[in-house]
Order: structure tokens, then C-alpha cells, then sequence
């Protein structure tokens, strides 16, 4: 099957090294398309729950079909995110086309478009860092819940369910917190001249274009690949939010190794050394 050709593509929110990363379907989107950039949004690599007992052999996959990606010419960046803030010590390393940036402006179609992950705007983080690692243990735990709960539905043919979903729409703090994520976002990016803002962190894909007495700006959202299995696409002046659907990758496979030449093998042994150092 043909890969599809797209401008620019942004992921984020993968938390690879967790167990609720789904890094078998993520391949296989990434294998499935072709873009001349690939935005990686922070929050990639869970360094912050990183373990050397729980890193299967799919979540580096992950990091070598990016690679792959990088040695077939596709320029991607890394963007720091709170998950793997560590990474933000070696921010401005180049290997070929890979990159590792805090943040990135691109011009897309004449106008500019402003890429960061987010947490910045986190209050938790800022002041509470050890509550906001705490809740993300909490996070992952009820991922694994929720896992062994859709199953149970899928056996007797229900519907599967998403608990932080429903707790998301359910608690106003949480509706309000989201709102407010992305109305700072858009003031900062109107401030500034932007015509586009593109975030993750909230694990919420959004596209909304938002006004205010300033101007007008269009925020993105790409999502995760936890539970909303989303990435944003650019391509012909067009954005639009891709949508992970088992049904559509029947005849892609996720496990399949890359081959890599000798410059991108090293620059994989270099991550995989960084992971060392700092977990």
C-alpha cells in the first residue's frame, strides 16, 4: 500500500515506557505516510516513569521508524514536553535531520505557526512538581484498569469506555482547566503575531480557531497516543486531526524491523545511552 504524502505531521503525548502507550498502532501510522516534517510534541519518551523493567521491543520500534523516518529525509523535531523534561539539558542537538528543540516557529503557506508542548501553562507543574508525577502514576494506573475493564466489555460485546474521558466531562475544574489551556495559549500566540499555536500535553485534539479583542488565531491540539490515538496533519494549507481506526491498518504491520544505515543505528544507541544516563 502506497504511503500517504502530508506536508507536516505533529504527535504527542506517546508516553513511551508506560503501559498505556500504544506504540504497535502509532508504527503503524507512521508507517502508512510519507511527510516532509514530523513534529514530535513533547511527552514522547515517560522519563518520569521510565523503567528499564517495562520497555518493550514496539516502543523502540517507535523511536527507530522515527529514525528511519529522519534517514529517509524527513526532518523531524523533538520538542521537550514535562514527561521528558530531562531531555531539555541536551535542547539544540542535531543528528542529521533529527532535532531536540524546546520550541519551534515554522513557516506554514507564508504564515507562522508557533509549536510547544504545553506545560508551560500548568499550574501543578509549576509550583507542584510532585504532585503533578503523582497524578501521572495515578493516570497510568487507571489506564490499566481501564484496559482490563474494555476487555471485559469487548468479551461480552459492549462498547469499550474511556474513565478519564468521563471524569474530564464530568468535573467542571476539569472542563475549565482545558478551557483556560487553550485560551492562554491563543492570547499569548494573537500577542505575538501567530497565525497558528499547535500544543498537547492536555491529551485533548482540538482544532477551534479562537477569538479575542486582538485578533484571531487557530488553536490545535494533537492529542495522544494513549487514549484518543490522534496526530494533526498539514498538507496543502489544509489541518486536519487523524483519527487512529483498527479497521483501516488491517493490511499494515507493526512488526516488521527497520532497517537503518550505520549513522542512524549510532544515532539510535545515542538515545538509547540518553535514556540510560538520565533514568
Amino acid at each position: 500500500m502506497p504511503k500517504r504524502e502530508i506536508d507536516l505531521v505533529v504527535i504527542s503525548d506517546v508516553h513511551l515506557g508506560t503501559y498505556g502507550c500504544h506504540a504497535k498502532e502509532l508504527i503503524r501510522y507512521l508507517k502508512s505516510i510519507r511527510p516532509k516534517k514530523l513534529i514530535l510534541n513533547g511527552d514522547i519518551i515517560d522519563i518520569w516513569q521510565f523503567s528499564k523493567s517495562y520497555w518493550p521491543d514496539s516502543h523502540m520500534k517507535v523511536l527507530r521508524r522515527i529514525m528511519k523516518m529522519a534517514s529517509d529525509g524527513t526532518a523531524v523535531y523533538y520538542i521537550t514536553g514535562n514527561h521528558d523534561e530531562m531531555l531539555r539539558k541536551f535542547v539544540d542537538l542535531k543528528m542529521g535531520n533529527f532535532r531536540l528543540v524546546n520550541k519551534l516557529i515554522l513557516n506554514l503557506g507564508g504564515n507562522k505557526a508557533w509549536f510547544f508542548h504545553g506545560d508551560i501553562f500548568d499550574v501543578t507543574m509549576q509550583n507542584s512538581k510532585w504532585l503533578a508525577k503523582l497524578g501521572a502514576i495515578g493516570y497510568d494506573s487507571l489506564i490499566l484498569l481501564n484496559s482490563f475493564v474494555n476487555w471485559c466489555l469487548t468479551t461480552i460485546g459492549k462498547e469499550k469506555m474511556s474513565f478519564s474521558q468521563r471524569i474530564k466531562k464530568q468535573f467542571k475544574n476539569a472542563v475549565k482547566f482545558i478551557n483556560d489551556f487553550e485560551n492562554t495559549a491563543a492570547d499569548l500566540a494573537i500577542d505575538k503575531g501567530y497565525k497558528y499555536v499547535v500544543c498537547g500535553h492536555i491529551h485533548q485534539p482540538e482544532i477551534r480557531e479562537i477569538k479575542s479583542d486582538n485578533g484571531t488565531v487557530l488553536y490545535l491540539n494533537s492529542g495522544d497516543w494513549v487514549e484518543s490515538l490522534t496526530a494533526l496533519e498539514y498538507h496543502k494549507g489544509q489541518w486536519d486531526i487523524f483519527k487512529y481506526k483498527p479497521e483501516d491498518f488491517i493490511n499494515h504491520s507493526s512488526d516488521s524491523d527497520d532497517i537503518l544505515d550505520n549513522q542512524d543505528l549510532n544515532s539510535l544507541l545515542d538515545i538509547k545511552s540518553l535514556l540510560s544516563q538520565i533514568s
